[in-house]
């Protein structure tokens, strides 16, 4: 069964281009519209949703404070890949308290329900 949800899978980390920003850009954009996308975090894009992140370290302009402007654009499902988080070494501390964390199996299942997936 498929959704009408546009899914957006994230795939590459924060502060290594701005394929990140974009892709949330994009998410706010189709929130405005009341399309409520949904979040997906894989691989290095698992790396935007860790807590206490400090960009202004390395001179860059810390973007993912915009996360919290979620709940304003009906933004709610947000979903991780375990297995992601494990080669990494990371624990789910996450800014966003709806995150939900998913074995990769599952993960898949739930992004394959769209019909319409973008992918960052």
């Amino acid at each position: 069964m498929t959704t009408s949800a546009v899914a957006i899978l994230n795939t590459v980390a924060p502060f290594s281009s701005a394929t990140a920003k974009e892709s949330l850009d994009v998410a706010l954009i189709f929130g405005s519209y009341e399309q409520a996308p949904v979040l997906f975090f894989q691989g290095d894009g698992v790396f935007q949703l860790i807590d206490q992140q400090s960009p202004e370290g390395i001179s860059v302009k810390n973007f993912l404070k915009t996360f919290s402007a979620f709940e304003f654009y009906d933004i709610e499902d947000v979903y991780v890949c375990q297995q992601s988080l494990q080669v990494r070494n990371l624990t789910p501390q996450f800014h966003l308290e709806n995150t939900v964390v998913l074995p990769r199996n599952e993960f898949i299942a739930k992004l394959n329900a769209h019909n319409i997936i973008f992918k960052f």
